[in-house]
């Protein structure tokens, strides 16, 4: 029988989703974690592979197992799995799901934030990034219009990957503001950028933040995003932003994959 997971992580100290030698992993993490509970080697495969650091909220994987556990206490075999799980990564809940779903390539969508403080602010330091340049956010929401539709986004692609396709469509890019919840201030000073594709290159989140904050501080025009899209040149576009400031909130797939 196949599962899905939904799970929560802080990625702060680990070094990404993808199992590494000698560093910590959300996936070895869960994977030693439910084949515990299960009593049984549990192989799980991942939505995507966030980079070191990146934080997901809401994070799908899959795995096949044929313990009852699953079937008759569901509910009890999460809590027994989240005992085990260290404090920065939980586990929501545990779906039956056709045999041959898939959590990486039946995913139609995915969704990233990434936030920005204009200030300095104890409070929000780990979770978001601190842009001490004045950005506006008029042009770079024009600037990111212009991502939207199917594109090669290999300008945005981190150097020596090897992506099967540079291609990917973007369905929404928007900047906008957040409020922190710790000590309020000014909401002109919080920003927020959420960007939703079928599918997305290695670092191409951070990238494509790194390039129209070009934009946001007046040093390019808006239109100087064509330009870094044309060119298919890593070294044309923007500076890669740090990680610890981006998050995966939402991967989404087709209802019958449910549907047993």
């Amino acid at each position: 029988m196949r599962f899905f997971a939904s799970i929560s992580y802080n990625g702060s100290g680990l070094s990404g989703w993808q199992i590494q030698d000698n560093a910590p992993s959300v996936q070895d993490l869960i994977q030693k974690a439910v084949s515990a509970v299960l009593g049984e080697k549990i192989t799980v495969v991942g939505a995507g592979r966030t980079d070191a650091g990146v934080h997901a909220s809401d994070f799908k994987a899959h795995f096949d197992s044929d313990s009852p556990l699953l079937l008759d206490s569901p509910a009890h075999t999460v809590y027994k799995i989240n005992a085990i799980l260290p404090k920065n990564i939980v586990l929501h809940s545990i779906a039956r799901v056709k045999d041959d779903a898939h959590a990486r390539f039946d995913a139609d969508s995915r969704t990233y934030r990434y936030y920005i403080h204009g200030r300095k602010d104890p409070f929000v330091q780990d979770f978001s990034w601190y842009c001490k340049y004045p950005l506006d956010i008029e042009a770079m929401n024009r600037g990111a219009a212009l991502l939207l539709g199917q594109h090669d986004f290999s300008c945005f692609e981190k150097t020596g990957s090897a992506a099967s396709s540079p291609l990917c469509e973007v369905t929404s890019a928007v900047w906008d503001h957040w409020t922190p919840s710790v000590a309020p201030m000014p909401e002109t000073d919080y920003l927020v950028f959420t960007i939703t594709a079928n599918r997305f290159l290695r670092n191409m989140v951070r990238a494509i933040v790194g390039t129209l904050v070009e934009v946001g501080r007046g040093r390019q025009e808006p239109d100087w995003v064509l330009d870094v899209l044309a060119s298919r040149d890593r070294c044309r576009a923007g500076q890669s932003v740090p990680g610890h400031a981006l998050f995966l909130t939402r991967v989404h797939y087709p209802d019958d994959i449910y549907r047993l």
